[in-house]
């Protein structure tokens, strides 16, 4: 089974070949046929010079920019269009996801017959380093909300780093969100339209150069927008959108 990474990069010059060359490395050791495809998200640094070296480096390694509208949610959306695998994990450009936590939800997927792997970084097993104060209570006070409207034991709907089968990204259509909002609207339809799914622990550590893309200030009505559309689809959808076996 073919796996794709799918990385959107803004302005990551900084950390992206650290990032490629990790990957490749850990994959390359464990021979897991894989593409990484990075969506160029219109950097305005120098990402996409060091993106053309990376692909002279790595065969299996390409990019594209995305013309815009430009954003998180944008970047995804114009690669989950456009990755050739059987199954596509989102991971982030500054490395803050294991490379070997990869690996483990591939073999999980493989070994479980599952449609999705979920990450958990605040499972038994979970790591974070470095992970911002303020941050963390806002994610644990987010993520509990959503356990209880969507009546969830997933901890960690808002982890970036999930794996997908390519059928699931097809059963999630038409994907709404623009912004990191898109990081539970995928998980949540998915378990709303009947997808089989394991959840892993997984590591998380702060990036070491760059800015967060993510804008707290900015995502809590996106959030809530995408959780209200999920809420009123698992309820009052009447099932019309549940995978047909």
């Amino acid at each position: 089974m073919k796996l794709s990474i799918l990385i959107p990069a803004y302005n990551e010059e900084e950390s992206i070949v650290n990032t490629i060359d990790k990957i490749e490395s850990v994959l390359d050791t464990v021979k897991i046929d894989h593409e990484i495809l990075i969506v160029n998200d219109n950097s305005t640094d120098n990402t996409e010079s060091v993106l053309k070296e990376l692909c002279n480096k790595y065969s299996s390694l390409s990019y594209v920019t995305n013309p815009g509208p430009n954003g998180f949610g944008y970047a995804i959306k114009y690669g989950l269009d456009r990755f050739t695998g059987d199954c596509v994990a989102i991971m982030m450009a500054d490395l803050s996801d294991s490379p070997y936590d990869l690996v483990k939800f591939y073999t999980t997927m493989l070994e479980k017959n599952v449609d999705c792997v979920f990450g958990s970084r605040w499972s038994e097993g979970g790591k974070v380093t470095e992970y911002p104060f303020t941050k963390k209570i806002l994610n644990r006070i987010a993520n509990r909300i959503i356990r209880i409207v969507m009546n969830i034991s997933y901890n960690d709907t808002t982890n970036a780093f999930k794996l997908y089968k390519k059928e699931v990204i097809e059963g999630v259509k038409p994907i709404l969100s623009p912004h990191f909002n898109l990081t539970i609207e995928l998980p949540l339809k998915a378990i709303i339209r009947g997808f089989t799914y394991a959840i892993v622990p997984n590591s998380w550590t702060n990036r070491k150069y760059g800015e967060s893309k993510l804008k707290i200030k900015e995502m809590g009505s996106r959030y809530f927008f995408i959780l209200m559309y999920c809420f009123i689809e698992k309820y009052f959808s009447k099932g019309d959108f549940i995978k047909k076996c």
